[in-house]
């Protein structure tokens, strides 16, 4: 590039001369956009919002948090536990007395049998009594105590989903929010190439008039200008997009165009090693934690299973009163009894059994979806990791290459306005500066969703 500016230094003076004697005064084309290393989202968004409106603010951290408030899979996911905390509390309730009462009339045609059917008892009598009875468990050796420690273990499961959900939500809103200042920044980088083009078609079209440059200069500007004008079009429907995915993670039914505020605070390089972040994954991340806690609730499970071949012992008690009753049958107001009732399960066709080995054999499979997730979380952290650190790199590329570009513009605008050049190489030169400027703003966002990215692998909590 340094030697390319040294030739054009030597053949100057001599055009400059013959510039000055010619009749006609060649405009001069318009200098190459130098956009800065950090596009300004701020920029893109209030050159395309409607004039006389404000659009609302909103940052990365602001979006997180209004997506955590109106998601509904964070509401569903919140629910959920909710619901897994009453499943606990209706095992635990084998554990507790149960009480009922009742109260009974009944006018019959005294001493008469039932002769068909079934009841308690096949003589009635014209009575009028209330009563209760009560069951307690005493024991069953285990059985219910692995079925409520079953349902705590789902608990903690839906409880660490929910956990998941919320990160999961956490980085779409980032994802989301990057997106979206993408293509607002690609859309301003559109807008800028199709103002230098609109300038640059003018400028030829001038100096085409004048006969300086051919009609084959002027369609060349033609179609690199219908090239940006194409752009722009592109980059404005995906702006649009984007935004729309946006409202969508935030909980939104309706369409809100964001003025979206970029974070100012600088840029650190990704963590050296990964192997640190590897073993954060395995001890924080909460998908890892539920199928933690659903494995050992399967084993819990299969225990109680396997309890139902046990005995269980039961307490019971009755107490009433007939204070309306016939005297001939009934010889005393009160009634009561209190009794131990032992279970024994004999035989009932396999069914016990196999339920318990079903059981042990869910509870493997989950064990092995467990060490899956595991060794998909090692892989998962590691390839983030690679591609946060190619993403950093990018950045000081992209930026040299945008510098380089902008200068290889200028020289390239220079040497078509001597005549050193045809409009083929000035067309190059506006493409590759496009090409720089969008992948410049592309490599900064994209680093900074990689970070967030790596930040949810390894189970950072929102």
């Amino acid at each position: 590039m340094k030697r390319l500016g040294m030739a054009i230094t030597i053949v100057l003076l001599p055009v400059l001369g013959a510039r000055a004697q010619s009749p006609r005064i060649m405009a001069e084309l318009p200098s190459a956009p130098v956009p800065s290393l950090n596009v300004s989202a701020q920029a893109a968004q209030n050159a395309s919002a409607p004039s006389g409106s404000q659009a609302q603010q909103l940052t990365r951290a602001q979006a997180e948090q209004m997506a955590l408030k109106n998601n509904p899979r964070v509401s569903v996911s919140r629910l959920l536990a909710l619901a897994q905390h009453q499943v606990v509390r209706e095992a635990r309730s084998a554990d507790l007395p149960t009480a009922n009462g009742a109260a009974t009339g009944e006018k019959a045609l005294e001493a008469s049998r039932i002769s068909a059917g079934s009841l308690t008892a096949s003589r009635l009598f014209t009575h009028a009594g209330a009563g209760g009875n009560f069951t307690q468990l005493i024991t069953d050796f285990g059985r219910t105590h692995n079925l409520v420690l079953t349902q705590k273990l789902e608990e903690k499961a839906t409880n660490a989903n929910a956990l998941a959900t919320r990160e999961e939500i956490v980085l779409a809103a980032d994802q989301a929010f990057y997106d979206a200042l993408t293509a607002q920044a690609v859309l301003q980088v559109a807008k800028q190439t199709v103002s230098t083009r609109q300038a640059t078609e003018t400028q030829v079209n001038q100096m085409t008039q004048n006969k300086l440059k051919s009609t084959l200069d002027l369609a060349f500007a033609d179609v690199n200008l219908s090239q940006s004008q194409l752009l722009q079009l592109d980059a404005q429907n995906n702006a649009d997009a984007t935004m729309a995915s946006l409202d969508t993670v935030l909980g939104l039914d309706h369409e809100v165009a964001y003025q979206l505020i970029d974070d100012t605070t600088g840029i650190d390089g990704p963590p050296a090693d990964y192997n640190p972040l590897v073993q954060t994954a395995l001890a924080q991340r909460p998908d890892l934690q539920s199928l933690g806690f659903g494995e050992q609730s399967a084993q819990k499970f299969a225990r109680a299973q396997w309890d139902q071949m046990l005995p269980s012992i039961t307490a019971a008690a009755t107490v009433g009163t007939v204070p309306i009753r016939v005297d001939q049958y009934y010889t005393n107001n009160w009634w009561g009894a209190i009794g131990v009732n032992v279970n024994i399960p004999i035989f009932n066709g396999f069914l016990y059994s196999s339920e318990a080995k079903e059981a042990a054999y869910r509870a493997q499979a989950d064990a092995e979806r467990t060490r899956t997730l595991r060794d998909q979380i090692v892989r998962d952290v590691r390839t983030v990791w690679l591609q946060a650190n190619t993403a950093y790199q990018r950045i000081a590329v992209t930026a040299q290459l945008l510098k380089e570009a902008n200068l290889g513009l200028q020289l390239a605008q220079t040497r078509y306005q001597l005549g050193l050049s045809s409009i083929v190489e000035l067309s190059q030169a506006q493409l590759q500066q496009t090409s720089a400027a969008i992948d410049n703003t592309n490599a900064q966002y994209q680093y900074r969703l990689d970070l967030a990215t790596l930040n949810y692998q390894i189970g950072a909590t929102p």
